[in-house]
């Protein structure tokens, strides 16, 4: 029995590696004939000097400060996930039927990625990975990996070709 993938969830760290796996989540949401949520998720700002914080904005103050910051990361997010989308349109417009929706959260991204996997019914999850350090070829990353160890749902984990390097997403 084939299975159907009715949606697709693209995780995208906005590296080059996801750079190119975009390439891979829009022909297989074009082949399924599947919609597709591109998803961005960012860590809570860490302040490495948070006590020193303390003497100058109370806690309240502090909380407001991270709230607005985290709007306005997601606003600049999305419109960058927009921007993206837009210029694959223009350069792959075979993929313009396909119904998108773009996702930018605050969390652990595993954790997050896991989460709205589920909540929004996805039935597959595509993300690009990267290795680090000298054998880096050999070693998936961290969010991958953990994303690959806890999901029971189909996931393709896109390493970027050799000799790729140069991929990235465009700033406009």
């Amino acid at each position: 029995m084939t299975p159907k993938i009715k949606k697709i969830l693209y995780a995208t760290d906005l590296s080059a590696n996801s750079a190119y796996a975009l390439g891979f989540a829009l022909k297989s949401a074009s082949l399924y004939r599947a919609e597709m949520v591109i998803l961005h998720v960012f860590d809570r700002p860490t302040i490495g000097y948070a006590p020193m914080l303390d003497v100058y904005i109370d806690d309240k103050n502090r909380q407001a400060l991270f709230n607005e910051h985290a709007a306005d990361v997601k606003a600049r997010v999305r419109k960058r996930l927009e921007m993206i989308y837009a210029k694959e349109l223009e350069e792959n417009p075979i993929y313009g039927d396909t119904t998108i929706s773009i996702e930018v959260c605050e969390g652990y991204p595993a954790e997050t990625i896991l989460t709205m996997a589920d909540d929004l019914k996805c039935d597959m999850i595509l993300m690009g990975t990267h290795g680090k350090g000298v054998l880096g070829h050999a070693f998936l990353g961290s969010t991958a990996k953990r994303v690959l160890r806890r999901t029971r749902k189909p996931i393709f984990v896109i390493p970027l070709p050799k000799g790729k390097l140069d991929l990235t997403f465009q700033e406009e």
